[in-house]
């Protein structure tokens, strides 16, 4: 779940996208949001509510990819009773939950086609009927389309009515990936993990390694600001002291895993090994446990640099096991940070 903390950045991207939301929610007309999972959808058609003259006016919402096509009727128009077997009374619909204010519709890509007319006819005229009635019932509602599909490749498809999304595209933000806007990744991986502290009971706020912040800011981020809160939290809750260093963005990574022949590094791969005597000059005249220590930090940085600190896999590429690559880690805790 979004909270409006969640709505942070300084980045120009997000200060851009904001003032564009901010400039078209007064304008009391259909508008459709198009982004990435995560890039926090419906937080900005809460926004554009609350920043609109229906904010006083209720705010429904309704995941369209998340109930079966038959039942998205049903849940938008609401039905009489008798309409179908199980519809035991009469209940409204999310239009009508939302008559004064605005309706989100998410995944509206996912709506069947025949249920795309009804909605065009409350964009029209403001009217509908219930599952099982012939009686019209009137709102007065704004609708928020969100999505992360090409429309337009689906209208020309058949699959997307073209009159419903020449009416819903009274303006198209699109709302920027978190890879758009890497600035604001320090800001929001602090206050997801600021919230996560709080949550756990502890005294201290965490604080980020500055590898941990590199692996935070070079990472690709497909799953954008859910994914980010993800690995943050996970990151703190398991960390036992202030200061985060290890960063995990697959939790599904096992580290019990043994290395196929097609995970182990080719010799092309393994570029401190294949050419020892590249890194001799910066060993030289150093006494000898020196000399093997800053070659074990630069193989763990090289390693780690290489596959985004998952530590699994740069076990995999120094041929050690996951257990030696950590008792490393430790070993050279203050020169990785």
């Amino acid at each position: 779940m979004h909270t409006a903390m969640d709505a942070l950045g300084q980045s120009e991207t997000f200060l851009d996208f904001q003032e564009s939301l901010s400039k078209i929610a007064p304008i009391d007309r259909p508008v459709l949001l198009i982004g990435e999972r995560g890039t926090g959808k419906e937080l900005a058609a809460t926004r554009m509510h609350y920043l609109s003259r229906r904010w006083q006016g209720p705010f429904a919402a309704l995941n369209c990819a998340a109930l079966a096509p038959s039942l998205i009727e049903p849940e938008l128009f609401g039905y009489e009773k008798g309409a179908f077997t199980g519809a035991a009374e009469r209940r409204p619909g999310r239009f009508e939950a939302a008559d004064g204010g605005t309706l989100l519709l998410d995944e509206i890509g996912n709506i069947p086609p025949e249920v795309q007319a009804k909605i065009l006819r409350v964009v029209e005229y403001g009217v509908f009927e219930r599952v099982g009635s012939t009686r019209p019932v009137e709102v007065d509602v704004r609708i928020i389309g969100a999505t992360n599909a090409d429309l337009c490749a689906m209208a020309a498809k058949g699959r997307f009515q073209a009159d419903l999304l020449d009416r819903l595209a009274f303006d198209v933000l699109f709302l920027p990936p978190l890879r758009a806007r890497r600035g604001d990744i320090r800001l929001l991986a602090e206050h997801f993990a600021g919230r996560m502290a709080l949550e756990l009971d502890r005294g201290e706020h965490p604080v980020f390694s500055a590898g941990a912040l590199r692996a935070l800011e070079r990472h690709a981020w497909p799953g954008n600001i859910r994914e980010l809160k993800n690995v943050v939290e996970r990151a703190v809750y398991r960390t036992a002291g202030a200061t985060v260093r290890d960063i995990v963005f697959d939790p599904f990574d096992s580290p019990y895993d043994a290395a196929t022949p097609s995970d182990r590094p080719k010799p092309a791969e393994a570029a401190p090994h294949a050419a020892p005597n590249a890194a001799a000059p910066a060993f030289k005249d150093r006494p000898f446990k020196e000399a093997v220590a800053q070659l074990e930090i630069q193989l763990l940085r090289h390693a780690l640099a290489a596959t985004r600190y998952n530590q699994k896999k740069a076990a995999q590429r120094l041929g050690l096991t996951y257990d030696q690559l950590r008792g490393q880690m430790r070993k050279h805790k203050t020169a990785l940070t």
